[in-house]
């Protein structure tokens, strides 16, 4: 079951002005209104206790608002039945979630046999998504229990994905886990996001988890008050606020440049007849930087590598030059820490004038 077919730029989820009070009294989330375009990922940002968790949850009716309207694909939420809507929509929490007396591959099958797929068909599907999120066939046939940590995390990813749906929910999926296997799952998110083009709401509580995987994100505060909702850029150059300016904390200015690219760096031929020669290997790609009695590494970056990547990387060059590569990893130049400096300047000019 596929609950909407969106068309290109249309709004998948609108909040608008949503209130939930819980019996004890508590305003979880007041007076929400709140876009979600289709095909984005919109970051739910916030220390404890702000309404973040409580606003993802409101989208498949697992919460349901006290005030307001929550629609998904133009459809108002509360009028739809809840078990219909919630196999429609993805989920994914922490701690995965998984039934722990079924199988990988019987878990991830879960939702297209409860949509009335075959057995087989179901299988054969939950098969296809192992590969997808980077897990091996073998994999498939064992228990919960025998996976690690980062391992349940994928499965609870394909689980979410079985049935296709546009929307996908993820409740600080990736906060149980340490920080290598934290990154090697926001690196394989954005590859599948790269591919599938969901819809995806992604509540954390890590400023930098959201600026990686956010095209918006949106901040809150104690009361689930909304407080600013923008592209990681803007964000970054214009916080609304003190409150703002707080939580993104006194780095931000680095986190900005790790979302600009090296592409519009100039680059130029590697230097020859100085100290420091780069070395490269038969095919043209770099090895390392070479004196006449040192040698030292080189960390060669492309065109889609961040500022920051290419700022920390001239600082570590005994030339204050970093190489530059194409996809096969072959030298196509050299750029300067001076000319680094400058875009990462105009980086920031840009983003508070755009902002």
């Amino acid at each position: 079951m596929t609950l909407y077919s969106p068309g290109k730029g249309q709004l998948m989820i609108q909040f608008d002005a949503v209130h939930k009070r819980f019996p004890n009294g508590t305003t979880a989330v007041h007076d929400l209104t709140l876009e979600m375009p289709e095909g984005g990922v919109t970051v739910l940002v916030g220390s404890s206790g702000c309404g973040k968790t409580t606003t993802l949850r409101m989208v498949n009716r697992m919460v349901e608002p006290t005030s307001g309207t929550i629609r998904v694909g133009g459809k108002d939420v509360t009028e739809q039945d809840a078990a219909e809507l919630r196999r429609s929509i993805g989920y994914v929490i922490q701690q995965s979630g998984l039934f722990p007396h079924r199988t990988v591959l019987d878990n991830i099958a879960t939702v297209p046999l409860l949509l009335g797929h075959g057995r087989r068909k179901a299988r054969a599907r939950a098969a296809e998504l192992l590969e997808t999120v980077g897990l091996t066939a073998e994999s498939g046939r064992r228990y919960p229990h025998q996976l690690s940590g980062g391992q349940q995390q994928r499965v609870g990813v394909a689980r979410a994905l079985a049935a296709d749906p546009p929307v996908l929910l993820m409740d600080e999926p990736f906060g149980a886990v340490d920080p290598v296997v934290r990154t090697q799952l926001q690196d394989e998110l954005l590859r599948l996001q790269k591919e599938l083009n969901k819809t995806i709401v992604f509540v954390t509580h890590d400023v930098d988890e959201a600026v990686r995987l956010g095209d918006r994100i949106a901040i809150f505060r104690t009361g689930g008050h909304l407080v600013q909702c923008a592209p990681p850029t803007e964000l970054l150059a214009r916080p609304a606020d003190d409150f703002v300016a707080d939580f993104l904390g006194a780095e931000r200015g680095l986190k900005l440049l790790s979302l600009k690219t090296l592409a519009d760096v100039p680059q130029g031929p590697a230097p020859e007849g100085g100290t420091w020669t780069l070395v490269l290997d038969a095919a043209n790609r770099p090895v390392h930087w070479a004196s006449k009695d040192a040698e030292l590494p080189v960390r060669p970056l492309q065109d889609d590598d961040s500022l920051l990547s290419a700022l920390n990387e001239s600082v570590a060059s005994p030339t204050g030059l970093i190489a530059r590569v194409d996809a096969q990893g072959v030298l196509t130049g050299v750029s300067s820490r001076d000319d680094i400096h400058t875009h990462a300047g105009r980086a920031h000019t840009e983003a508070r004038v755009a902002a």
